[in-house]
């Protein structure tokens, strides 16, 4: 693999937070949910097919996310999925859930018509807490 580039379409819908472990980890721009993406470098499309040890890697950053999301946002509940449909670049949705979430209890896909925008400080807050451990 040379350079590694992400995709143009998760530069639009997200907010580069920066890297975890193994992964870049994005922030969806719509706040409506917290809806967090890790895109680990490679050029496979599939989670399953990485190597044994960038797998396993990749997945205690989606664990680490998904701490996050129910210790300290409290959500009720974490969808991880990596679908790629759109998006052929491997990348993985950590996605926390609840109730009281616009959408709830059908998936975010195609049923998240609530548009939020995060303010520069949700950012910085959700950068310190994943990134800046």
């Amino acid at each position: 693999m040379t350079d590694f580039i992400l995709h143009p379409r998760l530069l639009a819908d997200c907010h580069q937070l920066g890297r975890l472990s193994a992964s870049h980890l994005l922030l969806h721009r719509n706040a409506a949910v917290p809806w967090l993406i890790l895109v680990p470098e490679t050029d496979l499309a599939n989670l399953l097919n990485l190597p044994i040890a960038q797998r396993d890697a990749v997945l205690a950053d989606c664990k680490h996310v998904s701490d996050y999301l129910t210790a300290v946002l409290k959500c009720t509940k974490v969808n991880v999925a990596w679908i790629g449909n759109l998006v052929p670049q491997l990348h993985v949705h950590v996605i926390g859930r609840s109730p009281t979430d616009p959408c709830w209890p059908k998936p975010v896909w195609g049923h998240l018509s609530e548009v939020c925008d995060y303010t520069s400080d949700e950012v910085d807050a959700i950068l310190a807490a994943l990134v800046n451990d």
